[in-house]
């Protein structure tokens, strides 16, 4: 063997010998040697977005995947590892803007690039398995299951509100909203509704919900639960109406809806997990869109103009959250259902149309944010709930009106003399510790009863009754977009939307377009809306066969990656979404993945997987129907790897977006104490159409997840170049636990390369060895009991086989830093160990040093590979592949002597060594004959002797 770790040879090598026998294809049932079956798992990463390069981000992720599934497959399992591409998306079009390539193009030749990095890294991936989402192969399922939802009344159509860039007349996404401008144009970017296609996610909210925070997921992490049980959001409380007389011009009432039942009309709805704060309504808050606010704004300029102002940004609950809420009277009042009063209502900037009704009650005394709202517009203030630190004897609270004063700490005016900070403080806190006050029939009522009393009188008055609310909403699909999953649908003049049949799946999306930023360019390609590929006809409509066009909307790209997993279990049937092998592979046994995706993306797959579950197909002949799917969830468990961290450099544009620098590109300014206030370029940088020179400042937003908008990836390429894809695994598993993110070191990166080149040169120094005898004994572990081992061969393999006991049990638990470090301490004591001519010795080494590389070998597969073949260990325990994973021998960790800690007068003063076997009185003797007692003792006879058997001894003087 080559003398000198050289990884440029040694990984090609190991690469071509598992390519040369398709050593990771995977078959369903496979069986071991004896013909039994073994025990399946399906190991799955994430599979990537295809944008130009891996970072180690994606390495780290893919690696940790491979250590599990390498392990597992030398412990006997049939273990599948699959890979595939998140390929539609916007990404893709944003590169066709900037270098005037069809998305198709740029996204293929990605594919082919990060494929190869994939393969340079030694995953132990089945290729076979592969699945690109922007094939017609694959998103024909998409527009399958599409279809049968539709039957289903889960997918329907409906408006949907969205940004609009006015300039390029298009819409965007929310994170191409920057300072409520479109991030390309910088045009002010405005809300329109638009009809689009929905899928009822709702309809599986109690499932969803139920599953999360019962025991049908015990294997996810109580964040990731904890999470996805807030963003469902069940809320039990009251929906009510405020009646009123306000009428369009036609004279009909108006509803909380345009298109509100007539039954309906005149009531504006709301909904409420307080109700026993109804009591405290001072004004109501509706939405931007709501015909209230329409209706109002038609005859005042000044609210219209508001209200456009206020459809312009973001539309997420997220973005509103953050927005200063402000808002405007309408002028309108509606009617408070039990006390009669007339109630004001404003347009917030701070209230959704597509959340509940598009309206709020406003009780700014127990409310913040009404709180907040109030004081900014002096209204009225009136608290209906008491605690027993602020009620006074009366056990009432007078109304507050914050036109009187600005502060409720104030004590000038009576009404606030009741009101201090904790007070507020109580109210917002624990809805179960007050009582009503200043609320009539309903005072002194506890929380429970006031709930119940209230909703009681409002169904009397058939105005309102309890209900339970979501804070998840139907998933919206629709995307006016060209780069994704054609929506199968075809507009008719006379029928309107008509599904596509069944039999003409897939709507193929041509793949020769270039985006120009005009718009979605499905719209003007006759091609798309032809009959057939090359016809000068258009597509007829399925009903009347008149001609008609095709929908031009595109599934969102959560679609495609809510069941491509599922895929993976049986990739190239043409027949159906899912087969057979699904029934084998699923459920996943172990998913892998950021914690970015904790919500979204996992929350639809888990949809998706009872979606498919509940959705039944004829089996062949009359075959009873059956769910595609048979599980109720996709996961078992699920890790949420850490993410890897790099520094950020980053400069606003004229236009007010923002270009991201490479950080080779850049140089830390810093302060007299060392500190980094900023940042410069190194070299000369396009940025916004114009070249940047050498020294220009930029920003230094820190350390943050790698990422190639950000343009802070390191790339592998470089880094397997430098030092080997081991390397870079190693380095990725050692530096930091899974779950932890890991901070980008390059020093640290030569330290593990260092690890590796002693690895290999006490391989050099063992084949050099003459050990052919010893080797076909240590090769056999069952022959270990005929050997006989020295005194320091005893110690080498207790040390060795105490530090497998660990790696084991780090390996069950996925703590793979630690299992590193195992091997670490494993080759500090092959080295210091004073090898002899015995055999014992021998064998202790050769076994010592099989046990190391099986340990490292699913980190760093190409070097354990090559050592383990160059040594002969193949010749008798097979490929390292499926090699048996090494067993602790319970008779390398029985000793002949034990260390105990000596103690004087309770002090440590150092140790003693005894027999295994000792008993109390030889212990003894030894600690007494132990030169630290003879000079702390001065002679003298202990007066006592404490010995805890395995542990220490204490002499007292």
């Amino acid at each position: 063997m080559q003398d000198k770790y050289t990884h440029l040879d040694v990984e090609p090598a190991a690469q071509a010998h598992w390519q040369s026998t398709d050593a990771y294809r995977v078959t369903e049932n496979a069986v071991d040697a004896q013909g039994q079956a073994k025990k399946k798992f399906y190991a799955c990463s994430m599979l990537p977005y295809p944008s130009g390069k891996l970072h180690m981000g994606h390495v780290r992720n893919y690696t940790i995947n491979d250590m599990l599934t390498r392990q597992l497959r030398m412990q006997g399992y049939n273990v599948l590892m699959p890979m595939g591409w998140d390929a539609f998306g916007l990404p893709a079009e944003n590169a066709a803007l900037k270098n005037g390539v069809p998305p198709a193009k740029w996204t293929f030749e990605n594919i082919a690039y990060m494929k190869q990095q994939m393969q340079a890294m030694g995953l132990a991936i089945d290729w076979s398995r592969e699945v690109a989402t922007c094939t017609p192969e694959y998103y024909k399922w998409n527009q399958w299951l599409f279809l049968k939802m539709l039957e289903k009344g889960i997918a329907y159509r409906k408006t949907q509100v969205v940004n609009w860039d006015p300039v390029d007349m298009t819409v965007l996404a929310n994170e191409q909203v920057i300072d409520g401008k479109g991030w390309r144009t910088g045009a002010v970017v405005e809300k329109r509704e638009i009809p689009g296609y929905y899928l009822a996610i709702t309809q599986y909210a109690e499932e969803l919900l139920a599953n999360v925070t019962g025991d049908k997921m015990p294997g996810w992490p109580e964040r990731v639960k904890l999470m996805q049980e807030n963003w469902i959001g069940k809320s039990e409380g009251v929906r009510f109406a405020f009646p009123h007389t306000i009428a369009d011009a036609s004279g009909r009432l108006i509803g909380s809806l345009a298109d509100s039942p007539v039954g309906e009309s005149g009531r504006m709805y709301v909904f409420t997990t307080r109700p026993d704060t109804i009591m405290g309504v001072t004004f109501c808050a509706v939405a931007p869109e709501h015909p209230l606010a329409t209706h109002a704004a038609a005859s005042n300029p000044v609210l219209a103009a508001f209200i456009e102002e206020c459809q312009k940004g973001g539309t997420t609950e997220a973005e509103m959250a953050l927005k200063d809420k402000v808002g405007m009277p309408t002028g309108l009042f509606v009617t408070h259902p039990l006390s009669g009063e007339q109630v004001a209502v404003w347009v917030g900037n701070y209230v959704l149309m597509s959340y509940g009704d598009g309206a709020v009650m406003g009780v700014p005394a127990h409310d913040e944010r009404d709180f907040s709202f109030a004081l900014k517009y002096s209204l009225l203030i009136r608290p209906v709930v008491g605690v027993a630190a602020t009620a006074g004897a009366s056990g009432t609270l007078g109304s507050l009106d914050a036109s009187s004063t600005s502060s409720p700490g104030a004590t000038d005016t009576p009404a606030y003399r009741v009101f201090d900070t904790t007070v507020w403080q109580d109210w917002y806190a624990e809805k179960g510790a007050g009582i009503a006050i200043n609320s009539g029939k309903y005072d002194g009522l506890v929380f429970k009863d006031c709930v119940a009393a209230v909703a009681t009188d409002l169904a009397a008055l058939g105005l309102g009754d309890k209900k339970i609310t979501w804070r998840l909403r139907d998933w919206g699909v629709s995307r006016q977009r060209y780069w994704g999953t054609p929506i199968p649908i075809i507009h008719c003049d006379e029928h309107g939307a008509v599904p596509v049949p069944e039999k003409d799946l897939p709507v193929v999306l041509p793949t020769d377009l270039v985006p120009d930023g005009s718009g979605n360019p499905l719209v003007k390609c006759e091609a798309f809306h032809a009959a057939s590929p090359g016809s000068d006809k258009r597509v007829a409509c399925p009903i009347c066969g008149k001609a008609a066009r095709r929908e031009t909307d595109t599934m969102d790209t959560f679609v495609d990656s809510s069941w491509y997993f599922m895929r993976y279990c049986d990739p190239t049937n043409a027949d159906k979404m899912v087969a057979e092998g699904a029934d084998y592979w699923m459920p996943m046994d172990q998913y892998i993945g950021g914690i970015e995706h904790a919500i979204l993306h996992l929350l639809y797959a888990r949809f998706w997987t009872k979606v498919m579950r509940d959705i039944r197909v004829k089996g062949p002949g009359d075959s009873e129907a059956l769910g595609l799917v048979k599980v109720d969830e996709p996961f078992t468990k699920l890790l949420t790897q850490g993410m890897v961290l790099n520094h950020i450099y980053s400069r606003r544009t004229d236009k007010g977006g923002k270009d991201y620098f490479w950080p080779a590109d850049v140089e830390h300014i810093h302060d007299d104490a060392g500190k980094v206030i900023g940042a410069r370029l190194v070299k000369a940088v396009d940025s916004g159409g114009v070249t940047l020179p050498v020294g220009t400042a930029i920003d230094y937003e820190g350390v943050g997840t790698m990422s190639k908008s950000k343009n802070n990836g390191v790339d592998p390429q470089d880094l397997i170049e430098k030092y080997g894809a081991d390397t870079a695994r190693l380095y990725t598993m050692f530096t930091a636990p899974p779950e932890a993110t890991l901070e980008w070191n390059d020093a640290a990166v030569e330290g593990s390369y260092r690890f590796l080149r002693r690895v290999w040169n006490f391989g050099v120094k063992l084949s050099a060895m003459d050990m052919e005898a010893a080797s076909a004994i240590a090769t056999r572990a069952r022959s270990l009991k005929d050997v006989n081992f020295g005194k320091q061969a005893k110690a080498l393999r207790l040390e060795i086989h105490s530090v497998l006991k660990q790696v084991d049990y780090d390996y069950q638990r996925m703590q793979y830093n630690t299992v590193v470090s195992g091997t670490m301490k494993m080759i500090n004591a092959l080295e210091d160990f004073k090898a002899t001519d015995s055999v014992g010795a021998q064998v202790a080494l050769i076994e010592g040093f099989g046990i190391l590389l099986r340990c490292l070998y699913p980190a760093t597969p190409h070097i354990a590979h090559t050592l383990w073949s160059e040594l002969g260990y193949a010749g008798a325990l097979g490929d390292l592949l499926d090699a048996p994973w090494p067993q602790v021998d319970p008779a390398a960790l029985v000793t002949d002597v034990i260390e105990l800690m000596l103690q004087i007068n309770g002090k440590l003063r150092g140790s003693i060594v005894v027999s295994a076997s000792a008993d109390k009185a030889a212990i003894e003797q030894a600690a007494i004959a132990h030169e630290m007692f003879q000079k702390f003792s001065q002679g003298a006879v202990p007066k006592k002797v404490i010995v805890v058997p395995g542990r220490l001894v204490n002499l007292v003087v």
